[in-house]
C-alpha cells in the first residue's frame, strides 16, 4: 500500500510537478483530477518532474467522484484553510488519500461539505491566504510517513 495525493483541477504544472517528484522520492500514489490547466506533455510539468516520471504511480480521473468509486472503503482526507483541525491532529493510516484542491480556489464547497471530519490545515500567519500548493503536499504526505515510521524509505 501508499499513501494518495488527489489533485482537483490543478492549474500550476510546477507545481504538478513538484508534486510527482515528491510522489516518486515517498512510493505516494498521484491521481489527476479533470480538467487540469495544462497539457501533461507541458515542458514546465516535465522539468518540475524532472526525471522521475517513470518511478510515479500516476492516474487521470475524469471527477473526484470517479476517484471516490474506484477507491471506496479508503480514507479521504480534504486540504483546506478552511480546516479547523491541523494535518497534524489525526492519526494517518497506509492508503490514506490526501486531496488538494486547484491553485487559486481550492477545493469546492461541495467536496468539503461531504468530509466534514477529515479536513486539514496547515498551520500558518495570516500574513499569507495559504502556502504553495507542493509544498503544502510535501508536509501532509512527510507528517502522515513519519507516523508510520517511513516504511521503505532510507
Amino acid at each position: 500500500m501508499a499513501f494518495h495525493i488527489v489533485l482537483v483541477e490543478p492549474e500550476i504544472p510546477a507545481n504538478t510537478g513538484n508534486i510527482a517528484r515528491t510522489c516518486a522520492a515517498t512510493g505516494a500514489h498521484l491521481h489527476l483530477v479533470h480538467p487540469l490547466g495544462f497539457n501533461t506533455d507541458d515542458k514546465t510539468l516535465k522539468r518540475a518532474g524532472l526525471d522521475y516520471w517513470h518511478s510515479v504511480k500516476l492516474e487521470y480521473h475524469n471527477s473526484f467522484d470517479e476517484v471516490v468509486e474506484k477507491y471506496a472503503g479508503n480514507r479521504f482526507f480534504m486540504a483546506t484553510t478552511k480546516a479547523s483541525k491541523r494535518h497534524s491532529d489525526f492519526e494517518y493510516r497506509d492508503g490514506d488519500f490526501f486531496v488538494f484542491g486547484k491553485e487559486t480556489k481550492g477545493l469546492p464547497k461541495s467536496i468539503l461539505e461531504a468530509y466534514p471530519d477529515t479536513l486539514i490545515r496547515l498551520p500558518m500567519s495570516d500574513a499569507v491566504r495559504s502556502l504553495n500548493l507542493s509544498n503544502s503536499a510535501a508536509i501532509i504526505v512527510y507528517e502522515a510517513l513519519r507516523q508510520i515510521d517511513f516504511p521503505g524509505l532510507d
